[in-house]
């Protein structure tokens, strides 16, 4: 049974062929009578179907088949006639397809191409010799083997063309018509092979009967199916042989490889035993471990498992084996022959040993990853610890001292410390030294650190000059207290950084656990506060937090924030406070003071947010609004109270002010915007400010009084100033710090630094400003010494928009009805009873 391809045999005829089959059945089915269907015709054709569609004729030299059934058909065709062999050809065909395919087309074509070869050879039969049933009986052998051979030629044509139909359109170009008149031939002699003996059988059977015919048929049939069969079974053995043969080699092949990879594999390899020894072992662990073969073979693998590790190593195993678990890794540590530790993954997996009854086996696999552990050590230590000094760093503080807070939960009674140390003037000697200096700095304060410590107590660097220390199970505070006192000690120490003895002090905060903590971060913050409350109270001590001092803190924070969105709610103000000639108390200009009117608070200090303002950068934009504020409210009084003599206002500029780049262009800008003549504006920056970079600061000064802006140095004798200094800066007027002020009347030594910062003034060619007048003593003073100004509550306290003009308006108005106010002339000296009754200006236009 063949295959028809579509591209093998056109549509239209393979259709054609279907159609002519059809009218070859119905023909032959309407013309048969019920005669030739009798008992014989039914019994050969179930042998027909059983035994004829199964057995085939293999065509030689080709891949066709002839079925034994065809020989049936053309047997039926001699014995009961051409219409009776169609039927039955239809039947076999039908049956012998559903067998191949259960596609219709091609069960069609080869049912109609059977029915077709039948018809034919019926027909060709009967025109050429009469009656078809009669050529068995006739005595005339040369016409029934003309029969037969005519029978064979219709039957290998239909055979062929069948064969033919089953191939593809490339094997026929490539076999060629050549190919296929070859392969018709032997079709031919193997269909006249059976047709022949169909023509043999027909004579037989009229001679013996239908009967024995069939008997023996159905005898020869047994024998060969029981043949086919033992010779199957023959066959199924000697495969079944050859696959044992073949799997017993290639077991043989699989255990030479096993032994081979065992022995040289690139990891360690052991078998080994329900009990731990060590059955085989290959060359590379042998390397791992230090031990040649046959001493690994005498121990076990428990013996060598590092003792931390053997009990997890043991429990594994037992589920290995107990079939838990197919197999385990885990990394652990073997103890090398040397003594030392050997890091690996291990891998371990259950096998059988099948000679020697299915024992159960370990295989182990074993990966040295000694130096990729000390990596991740080394890593994570790294990642815990700082670089410089190897200390741990916060991280890892936090970590501990989170677990002592948990153990302090559990264990009421005990105490521990945080201390949070910070150095003081740090930046001084990293600054003047260098940061290589720096570096050396903090590595000796952290050896000396670990020194002042007990071993269970943590030391941790967490900032650029800042430790902490955990100090746990202290009896109370007071031994934290002794600690850090120990500390302070031996930080006094100096210290040798490459031949330069360099002396630091440090700044301390404390905070026990009898305070109550629940977060790291809590008891961290109120030691960090402790630690900035000392550097406040002039460092080099130690301070121990109290509640006050975290309500303190939450204040400044408070304040801090308000800070930032004060001068956007409009609710910076400025006061004015007088500066006066003490020669004929002439007014002679204001300093602009900012104040802050808090909505909730009322008024803030400036001693309160000044030095916040400093810390968050905030005074930069605070320093710019007094300034413009400033320029805008003396240009409004330069004209509502013109003089010959302008007024000037008196600015303060803060540190952060004087070291900003564009302050030069922010002057100008500002001076332009208010109309006021540079002359009229006095720019005061405090002498710390001044001598932190001495060649910048004296290039700064230059340039703003390029501008014609004055320039005054406040507070003078109070910062790190040089005399020497003095005279290269462009400098108008020195202000004697109030602290040399109040303490004259009752300190010579003051006197006498007073009268040495005038003298220095005249002969510089600068005027001074005395801060702090408050009694007529101190004012008799300074007139005495020759001061020139002064500036106080004797004289006014710093006055609103409003008094300031009050002020002036006074003064203009006395000067302008010549009344005067004074018992004495303005250059002579005041009596004991004598006041100040006015400030007037010099003169009025």
């Amino acid at each position: 049974m063949l295959h028809v391809s579509s591209q093998g045999l056109a549509k239209p005829l393979k259709w054609l062929i279907v159609a002519l089959g059809a009218g070859a059945f119905l023909y032959s089915a309407f013309q048969v009578s019920a005669a030739q269907l009798d008992t014989r015709f039914l019994l050969l054709s179930l042998v027909t179907i059983y035994t004829g569609t199964r057995m085939l004729f293999r065509v030689p030299r080709t891949e066709g088949h002839v079925p034994l059934a065809d020989a049936f058909v053309l047997l039926s065709m001699l014995l009961f006639g051409g219409e009776a062999a169609v039927l039955l050809a239809v039947l076999a065909a039908l049956c012998a397809a559903l067998r191949v395919s259960r596609k219709a087309s091609d069960i069609l074509f080869n049912v109609a191409l059977s029915a077709i070869s039948v018809f034919v050879i019926g027909q060709v039969l009967r025109y050429s010799f009469g009656s078809i049933v009669e050529l068995p009986q006739s005595r005339n052998t040369f016409s029934l083997l003309l029969a037969v051979c005519l029978m064979s030629l219709v039957q290998a044509f239909a055979n062929a063309l069948r064969s033919g139909a089953g191939e593809s359109e490339e094997s026929r170009v490539a076999g060629g018509l050549g190919a296929w008149g070859g392969s018709y031939v032997w079709t031919l002699l193997t269909c006249f092979a059976v047709v022949a003996a169909a023509g043999f059988v027909a004579r037989l059977i009229e001679a013996t009967g239908f009967y024995p015919f069939l008997a023996v048929a159905t005898l020869a049939a047994i024998v060969h199916f029981a043949y086919c069969t033992y010779l199957k079974d023959i066959y199924a053995s000697a495969r079944q042989a050859q696959q044992i043969e073949h799997h017993i080699a290639a077991l043989e092949d699989s255990e030479g490889l096993f032994r081979s990879a065992f022995d040289h594999a690139a990891i360690g390899m052991a078998m080994v035993s329900a009990q731990g020894r060590w059955l085989r072992v290959n060359d590379y662990l042998c390397e791992t471990f230090g031990y040649s073969v046959e001493e690994m073979r005498a121990t076990d693998f428990q013996t060598l498992t590092h003792a931390d590790d053997i009990g997890q190593a043991l429990a594994n195993v037992k589920r290995i084996l107990g079939g838990s678990i197919q197999n385990y890794k885990m990394e652990k540590r073997y103890i090398h022959k040397q003594g030392h530790e050997v890091w690996v993954l291990w891998s371990a997996a259950r096998v059988y040993d099948v000679t020697n009854g299915d024992a159960p086996h370990l295989i182990f696999q074993i990966q040295e990853i000694t130096d990729r552990k000390r990596a991740e050590e080394r890593l994570l230590h790294d990642a815990f610890h700082d670089p410089l000094t190897g200390l741990p760093n916060r991280a890892l503080f936090i970590d501990h001292l989170k677990l002592t807070i948990a153990r302090a939960k559990r264990r009421k009674t005990q105490i521990f410390a945080v201390l949070f140390l910070d150095l003081d003037r740090f930046k001084v000697i990293n600054d003047s030294l260098g940061h290589m200096f720096g570096d050396q700095l903090l590595v000796g304060i952290a050896r000396r650190l670990e020194i002042c410590l007990r071993q269970e107590d943590t030391v941790a660097r967490v900032g650029g000059d800042e430790f902490t220390i955990l100090l746990e199970d202290i009896v109370d505070e007071t031994e934290a207290i002794s600690i850090a006192e120990r500390i302070q000690k031996e930080l006094s120490t100096p210290f040798n950084l490459s031949g330069h003895e360099v002396f630091t002090t440090a700044s301390i905060g404390i905070a026990p656990s009898t305070t109550g903590y629940e977060h790291s971060e809590d008891i961290m913050r109120d030691a960090d506060t402790a630690m900035y409350r000392a550097k406040s109270l002039g460092k080099a001590r130690h301070e121990v937090f109290d509640k006050a001092m975290h309500a303190f803190a939450v204040n400044l924070l408070q304040l801090e924030t308000d800070l930032r969105r004060a001068l956007e709610r409009r609710e910076f103000f400025m006061q004015y406070q007088p500066i006066v000639a003490l020669d004929g108390f002439n007014l002679r200009g204001f300093e602009a003071l900012v104040r802050w009117q808090h909505p909730e608070r009322g008024l803030i200090s400036p001693l309160d947010f000044i030095p916040i303002a400093e810390d968050t950068g905030q005074i930069l934009a605070i320093g710019h609004w007094t300034l413009k504020e400033a320029c805008k409210q003396m240009r409004r009084w330069q004209k509502m109270f013109p003089s010959d003599l302008p007024l000037f206002i008196s600015v303060n500029l803060s540190g952060k002010q004087f070291t900003q780049p564009d302050l030069i262009e922010q002057v100008r800008q500002i001076l332009e915007e208010t109309k006021l003549p540079p002359r009229s504006l006095k720019l005061e920056i405090t002498e710390s400010v001044v001598m932190e970079n001495i060649d910048n600061a004296t290039e700064m000064l230059r340039e703003l009084r390029a501008l014609g802006v004055q320039l005054s140095i406040d507070d003078f004798g109070t910062g790190y100033s040089s005399l020497s200094y003095l005279h290269r800066f462009p400098i108008d007027t020195l202000k004697i710090d109030r602290s040399f002020v109040t303490r004259m009347v009752d300190n010579s030594e003051n006197i006498e630094i007073v009268r040495t910062i005038i003298m220095l003034a005249q002969i510089l060619g600068m005027d001074v400003v005395a801060e702090g007048v408050e009694t007529k003593e101190q004012l008799a003073l300074l007139r005495k010494l020759g001061c020139e100004n002064g500036q106080g509550y004797f004289f006014s306290k710093p006055a609103s928009v409003s008094g300031a003009e009050q002020i002036i308006a006074q003064t203009c108005a006395q000067l302008s009805s010549n009344v005067a106010q004074m018992p004495h002339a303005p250059t002579g000296e005041l009596g004991p009873d004598d006041k100040v009754k006015s400030i007037r200006l010099t003169s009025v236009g």
